[in-house]
Parts: C-alpha cells; structure tokens; sequence
C-alpha cells in the first residue's frame, strides 16, 4: 500500500524510513503539520508485529501531536518517530546515534523527545548527533514524565467537576491501567488527593512499587476496563476504547495518558451516547510538550507547571463546547484544534532553543 493511501495519512508532510544496517535501527519519522512551527513529538521503541503496524502507529501519533501543540497554544507543530524493536533487549548506544543522525538530517523541521519504550539517556545519546532534541539533560528538563502526570491530574479535576459536580477527587476511585513512567507519577499526584487507585500492568516491578508507596489495589491487564471505579485512566498503550472495552466500562470518566484511546473516531460518541465523559487523550496529556516548550537559558519550573495547569481550563471549555452543540468532547476538541492550526500560526524558528 502506498503511505499515501493509508487510512491514517491525513496530509502528512512528510513521512521518513530510517535504516542504519551497523546498528540495526528501523525507524520511521512522521511529520504531521508544521503551519504552527517545527514538529515537536516523542519517539516510542516497541516490537511491533510488522512495519505496517509501526507505520499506522507512527502516523496516528504525529496527528495527534499537532492537535495537541495547537490546543497547549504552542508556536510548535505535530510530529512522533518509532523504533522498531524491544526496549528491554534491543537498545545501543550506535543505535540511539543513528536515530540522531536522521533526526538532524531533517534540519529542524522535527525535534525528538521521549516516549514509551524510550529514556532521557537515550534522548541524551541522541542529542549527541543532532541539537534537535526535547527533554535531555544537557540544557534540558530532563524526563517529562512527572509534567505529563500533572497535567491529567488537573484534568481529570476539571472532569470530576463537570460529570460529577466535585472539586476534589478524594475519595473516588479511579482505576490506572499501566504504571510505568507517567502512570507512576499520576498515582502518586492522585494518593496525596487522597483518591483510591486500582491499578493494571505487565510488568511486575512497576504494580510492586505502586503497591508499595500508593496503597494500591491490583487487578489483572484484561480486568481493569470493567473495575468499578468513578474514573478509569488509560495510561498504557492507544486504542483501548473499543468495540469490546466500551460495554465493560463502569466508570463515569475516561482520562488518561494513553495517546490515541480511542480505537475509533466513532467510540467518542459512542461514550457519550453511554453517559461516560471523555476527556480527549491529546489535550489530556500535553503536559510533557508544555513543560519542553520552555525549555532553555532562563527556564522557570514554577511558570513551566503553571502553564501545565492550564489544562484545566482547556477542558473545561472542551466540555462546554461540547454540551452546547451536542458533540462527543472528541469531536469538539479536534474542531477546536482545527481552527487553530489549520492555516499557518505564529511560527518558531528551526533551531534547537527555539524548536523545544
């Protein structure tokens, strides 16, 4: 099939394969939409099961990232890479240089960060070979993990507050499936609320720890959908609200971390058809990309955060726009987003202080 034809193309720029036979690397960098400046987006390393499946995965990504720049109000568009492989088993240090490489063979059109499967020292290794980077450390902020957490903590106050009426999330029970990275930070933000986490992951060290610090409840990976918890928290991997997922669902509110929860464009009404808020993942979760958008000399954590914080208030006006027209909050926010960046906005330059 022609990357033209795919049915996630949606007028990509520019779509990139990346092969390096000494390292092994197979990779692919998608660029969405630049109308609002350089593609920011991160890079996930996964065993997908075929280069179809990266390709699909790359695509559904890079979009995402554009909405989210527009609707965090960044001067950045949307951009995502993946590596095709085991994070566990296949990273190298010639790897990560090569990824590098044609990262900054693109020229500043896209700047890379972290993502699933992916580490600040393997963004670090990879800022060796080009100044297009997000999140390193060396003159950056370092893993956005704990930024991104804050961030759908707020917003799942600001749904709280619309489908339930409540200003704190004390008491509810709100079911995180996956907990690594940013799963772990959100459990922590949420026991200090004072809420009860009921939590689901593969892997046994990351339930260990939550278990440990957070009090929490574990049930197994396919059980978490249906717990019975006021909000449940994709925080894993995309398309887990689905044919088969949405009529297990207990929950009043879905917000998480996940990019891409929604199988299809179609299951955003259908949870509201369900009565079940959605609060959309790309607006959710922008609070990695806001925090590396003030990256550089003169960095403020405090204005950085504050800013994560106004994700809140961008649900709250997803919720309303939704409610008056009659719309899945899915839909509302990628119209919203669409006003903003489908033609040309303020733009940053190509260059590394600007671009992240």
């Amino acid at each position: 099939m022609s990357v033209f034809e795919h049915h996630e193309f949606d007028g990509h720029e520019q779509v990139v394969f990346c092969h390096d036979a000494d390292s092994g690397l197979k990779a692919i960098i998608a660029v969405h939409n630049t109308n609002r400046g350089p593609a920011l987006g991160g890079c996930r390393m996964w065993p997908y099961a075929s280069d179809a499946e990266a390709l699909t995965d790359a695509l559904r990504l890079s979009r995402g990232m554009t909405y989210k720049s527009a609707l965090a109000g960044l001067a950045m568009g949307g951009g995502k890479s993946v590596i095709i492989g085991d994070p566990r088993k296949d990273k190298s240090e010639a790897l990560f240089r090569a990824m590098g490489r044609f990262v900054d063979s693109l020229g500043g059109r896209y700047t890379i960060a972290e993502d699933v499967g992916i580490s600040v020292p393997d963004v670090d290794l990879m800022g060796e070979e080009t100044q297009y980077v997000g999140g390193a450390t060396k003159g950056g902020v370092g893993d956005p993990s704990p930024a991104t957490a804050y961030g759908v903590f707020m917003g799942m106050k600001a749904a709280a507050a619309h489908k339930l009426g409540r200003d704190t999330l004390r008491g509810l029970r709100v079911a995180v499936q996956g907990v690594g990275h940013v799963g772990y930070y959100l459990c922590g933000y949420l026991a200090e609320e004072g809420a009860k986490l009921i939590v689901a992951d593969i892997a046994q060290d990351s339930l260990d720890r939550v278990v440990k610090e957070f009090g929490a409840e574990v049930v197994a990976p396919e059980a978490i959908a249906a717990a019975e918890a006021e909000i449940f928290a994709p925080c894993a991997l995309g398309a887990v609200i689905n044919d088969e997922t949405l009529p297990l669902l207990q929950a009043k509110i879905v917000a998480g971390s996940a990019n891409n929860q929604l199988a299809e464009a179609r299951h955003g009404e259908a949870l509201r058809q369900r009565g079940i808020l959605y609060a959309p993942d790309y607006v959710l979760n922008a609070g990695g990309i806001i925090i590396i958008s003030h990256e550089g000399p003169g960095y403020d954590e405090a204005k950085a955060f504050s800013h994560v914080a106004e994700i809140k208030d961008t649900l709250a006006e997803i919720f309303r726009r939704a409610d008056a027209a009659g719309l899945a909050t899915s839909e509302a926010a990628d119209r919203l987003a669409e006003e903003r960046f489908r033609s040309p906005g303020p733009r940053a330059s190509p260059n590394r202080s600007a671009a992240a």
